[in-house]
C-alpha cells in the first residue's frame, strides 16, 4: 500500500499561526490606542497648521520585527480604516497618506531586519525606513495636498523644505528612537504570555550591554526629536 502524506498542518504550525493571529490583533488594537493618544498629547505640536505627530508607526514597526513586512501592512490598513471611521476628519485622502506613511517606514524596517536579526539590522532598517517615509510623504504631499487644501501647488511647493521635511525627518527620528526604546520590553511581555516564541541568546552579558546601550542611544535620539519637535511647532 503506497504512503500518502497528511497535507494537514501540525498542531505546532496551527499554535504558531494562532499565536500571530492573536498578537497581530493585539497590536491593532494598541496601534489605535496610541493613535488615539497621539492625537491627545500632540494636539498643541501641529506643524504649518495641520501636521501632527503619531507614534502608532512605532507599534506596527514591532510588528513587522517580529512577523515580517507583510504583518505591517496589515496592521497599518486595519489601524488607518478604523481611525477613518472613528477619529479622523480627512476621509479618504488622510486613509491614503495615513497608509503610505506608515508602510514605507515599517516595511522596509521590518524586511531589512528579517534579512539580518541583529541590531545592526534593526538600526539599519530603521534609517532606511525613516529616509524611504520623508522621500514618499515629499513626493505624495506634492501630488495630493493641493487637492486637499485647495491651494495652488506652487504653495506646497514652498512648504516642502520647510515644513513637510523637517517634520518628517522628526516624525522618523521620534519612531525609530521610541521603537528601539521598547521593543525589547514589548517582546519580553509578549514572550512571557506565550505569543511570540522564546529566543535563545548566545551571551547573556553582551545582550545586556547592547541592551543598555540602545536604551542610552535611543532616550538621547528621542530627547533631540522632541525638542526639534516643539521648535518646529513654536512652542520653544
Amino acid at each position: 500500500m503506497p504512503v500518502v502524506s497528511s497535507s494537514l498542518p501540525s498542531s505546532g504550525a496551527k499554535r504558531l499561526d494562532v499565536r500571530t493571529i492573536v498578537c497581530t490583533g493585539m497590536l491593532c488594537a494598541i496601534s489605535y490606542v496610541v493613535m488615539f493618544l497621539s492625537k491627545t498629547i500632540f494636539a498643541p505640536l501641529t506643524v504649518a497648521g495641520f501636521l501632527t505627530f503619531d507614534m502608532k508607526d512605532v507599534i506596527i514597526a514591532i510588528g513587522g520585527f517580529l512577523y515580517g513586512p507583510l504583518n505591517a501592512l496589515c496592521i497599518s490598513l486595519v489601524t488607518s480604516v478604523i481611525e477613518m471611521f472613528t477619529v479622523s476628519d480627512t476621509g479618504p485622502i488622510g486613509l491614503l497618506m495615513n497608509v503610505l506613511s506608515t508602510i514605507a517606514f515599517a516595511c522596509p524596517a521590518a524586511f531589512i531586519y528579517k534579512r539580518r536579526q541583529k541590531l545592526s539590522g534593526a538600526v539599519a532598517g530603521l534609517l532606511v525606513g525613516g529616509v524611504m517615509m520623508t522621500g514618499v510623504m515629499l513626493l505624495w504631499n506634492y501630488l495630493i495636498t493641493p487637492l486637499y487644501m485647495n491651494v495652488p501647488r506652487d504653495v506646497v511647493v514652498a512648504m516642502l523644505p520647510t515644513a513637510f521635511l523637517p517634520f518628517n525627518l522628526v516624525k522618523a527620528l521620534m519612531n525609530g528612537a521610541l521603537t528601539m526604546l521598547i521593543y525589547k520590553p514589548v517582546v519580553t511581555a509578549l514572550r512571557k504570555a506565550r505569543l511570540v516564541p522564546e529566543h535563545e541568546n548566545s551571551s547573556q552579558a553582551a545582550h545586556k550591554r547592547n541592551t543598555i546601550g540602545v536604551t542610552i542611544v535611543a532616550v538621547i535620539l528621542l530627547a533631540t526629536a522632541v525638542l526639534l519637535g516643539l521648535v518646529l511647532a513654536d512652542i520653544i
